[in-house]
């Protein structure tokens, strides 16, 4: 199975995809990726199964577009989402704004 990025519309095994998630936000339920080819940014809502792309609009974030991915699954943390297919898990971590960092 390969993931396309939106943009450039290169390809990637799970693997290299989901390490490049960088941010998750929890309050909207939503993973940042970077695109590892070309640069580009998405937000993205991990679903059970799919991926799904979107915008921001009226408060909320409305899934447009979907990308299957058969037997992921999700599970939300206090400080991070953990990702997983068959038996691989990638956690993408909470990024916390507005905190000094701790000295």
């Amino acid at each position: 199975m390969l993931i396309p990025c939106m943009a450039c519309e290169s390809r990637f095994r799970p693997d290299e995809y989901f390490k490049a998630c960088h941010d998750y936000n929890r309050g909207k339920d939503l993973v940042a990726w970077t695109c590892p080819q070309c640069g580009n940014r998405d937000e993205i809502r991990v679903l059970p199964g799919e991926l799904g792309f979107g915008y921001p609009g009226r408060g909320r974030y409305d899934v447009h577009d979907r990308i299957l991915v058969p037997g992921m699954r999700r599970k939300r943390h206090d400080l991070r989402l953990d990702i997983s297919l068959n038996q691989q898990v990638w956690r993408v971590p909470v990024r916390l704004r507005g905190f000094a960092p701790a000295r």
